[in-house]
């Protein structure tokens, strides 16, 4: 399991039964996808690198505008290759031909593969990563390593 981040998934089950709440990152109260991945960062880097404007549930959708994918570029490091590991962020496209506009952090990799997302409906969950969600998916990143040390997080903890 090269590559893979234990403490990521760890920190990231905390948050499951978390509430749904679109736009809010507070474990146990609420959070939506983003919410998730940033409260996660919190816990494990510290202070976000900047914090998100408002943003409807359609995600800039209307315009075509891939917001999400640009702000996972310019703080999260794209995984090469099609090989998901534990703690890699996921990006998905909901429909053919729209935005990327959901986020997960996969949990468990094999034949019961899973992630860790907060769903409309639904809160912070673990669920598994059929082949439906496995086509979504349109990019993988990685935390980058905590900025106070430059090492990798599991090496802090």
């Amino acid at each position: 399991m090269s590559g893979a981040r234990p403490e990521i998934v760890a920190a990231a089950r905390g948050w499951l039964g978390t509430p749904y709440r679109h736009q809010a990152s507070c474990k146990g109260a609420g959070c939506d996808c983003l919410g998730l991945l940033r409260g996660v960062w919190r816990e494990l880097l510290g202070p976000e690198p900047e914090r998100p404007p408002a943003y409807s549930r359609d995600w800039s959708e209307p315009g075509r505008d891939e917001r999400l994918w640009r702000a996972a570029l310019r703080h999260l490091t794209p995984c090469p290759g099609n090989e998901i590991q534990p703690g890699d962020v996921l990006l998905f496209r909901m429909r053919d031909g729209a935005v990327a506009k959901h986020l997960g952090l996969a949990a468990r990799t094999g034949t019961s593969a899973s992630f860790i997302h907060a769903y409309s409906g639904h809160g912070v969950v673990e669920s598994p990563l059929t082949a439906p969600w496995q086509r979504r998916i349109v990019a993988r990143f990685a935390f980058p390593a905590a900025p106070e040390t430059g090492q990798p997080m599991k090496e802090m903890l």
